[in-house]
C-alpha cells in the first residue's frame, strides 16, 4: 500500500503542476481577442480546449484525493460499494480506484 501511496502522491503533485499551468494560461490569455477574425477563432479554440483539460485535472484530482483519504483511514483496498477486496492488479493499473471492477462497471 505505501507504493500505492506514493503513486497517489506524485498524480496528486503531477495535476496541480497541470492545473497552475492551465490557470497560468487562462490567466495570460485575459486580454482581448486578436483583431483578425481566424486568429480570434484559434484562440477560442484553444481556450475551450485549455478550460476541458482543467476540467479533467480537477476531476482526476478530486479521485486521487479520495483516494488517499481512503488509504489513511485503511480503507484503501476495499471496494467503497460491496466493500470486497479491490484486485492488486485493477489497483496497479488505476491507483486512485475506489471500486472493485464489478462495481465499477456500467449498469
Amino acid at each position: 500500500m505505501t507504493d500505492r501511496k506514493a503513486v497517489l502522491e506524485g498524480l496528486r503533485d503531477d495535476l496541480i503542476e497541470r492545473l497552475e499551468r492551465y490557470r497560468a494560461h487562462k490567466e495570460q490569455r485575459d486580454g482581448p481577442l486578436d483583431k483578425d477574425m481566424e486568429e480570434q477563432a484559434i484562440e477560442l479554440q484553444n481556450d475551450e480546449v485549455v478550460d476541458a483539460l482543467e476540467r479533467e485535472a480537477e476531476a482526476e484530482l478530486r479521485h486521487v484525493m479520495h483516494a488517499m483519504a481512503r488509504i489513511e483511514a485503511g480503507e484503501g483496498e476495499t471496494c467503497a460499494v460491496c466493500e470486497a477486496s479491490i484486485a492488486p492488479e485493477r489497483l496497479a493499473a488505476l491507483p486512485f480506484a475506489t471500486l472493485c471492477r464489478h462495481c465499477a462497471e456500467p449498469r
